[in-house]
């Protein structure tokens, strides 16, 4: 039975160890744009960061109090309202964090990734009124395209004089 179960991973601690380590990677997180951290953990927080930022897009006061009860530190929340503010995710409805991927750590083989933040502004997407349309090859008649070939393959003749080939053949071993 899963009777005092929350939601969510439980990573490797118990539930007060592993709210206390989210708050402080989403604190990193938001101060430094960028941390350096395991995989599992950094999957863990992708969801805080993300509500912390929406919250900052909306800016009010209710808002603001979440994002202070989720990071824990009043002066990052406000660097996060300021950005915010300023329009920095403002064509972006979700997504603010990247995963990459660092390979393997040495002593525990434990996979290190960076998470970082989106700032970079959305790319737009094609629509049917901006992509090109491709042009139709013309159609060739058939007397044209015999002589051409013809013309082509002459052209394609080696000629007697040109630069030998200083490559040795290769030698197939005989058993």
């Amino acid at each position: 039975m899963r009777h005092n179960k929350k939601h969510g991973m439980k990573l490797g601690t118990d539930a007060s160890h592993t709210k206390a380590m989210k708050r402080s990677l989403t604190c990193a997180l938001l101060a430094n744009d960028r941390i350096k951290t395991l995989e599992p953990r950094a999957k863990a927080i992708r969801p805080d960061v993300d509500h912390v930022i929406t919250w900052a897009k909306k800016g009010d006061l209710h808002s603001r109090r979440l994002a202070i009860k989720t990071v824990g530190d009043k002066e990052v929340v406000r660097e996060v309202f300021e950005k915010a503010q300023q329009g920095l995710w403002k064509d972006r409805q979700g997504g603010y964090t990247r995963i990459m991927k660092l390979g393997k750590r040495k002593g525990d083989n434990s996979d290190v990734v960076i998470i970082e933040l989106v700032n970079e502004a959305v790319k737009p997407k094609a629509t049917a009124d901006t992509v090109k349309p491709v042009a139709e090859p013309e159609p060739v008649a058939a007397e044209d395209s015999k002589d051409d070939a013809a013309e082509a393959a002459k052209d394609d003749e080696p000629a007697e004089d040109s630069v030998e080939d200083d490559t040795p053949a290769e030698e197939t071993p005989t058993e």
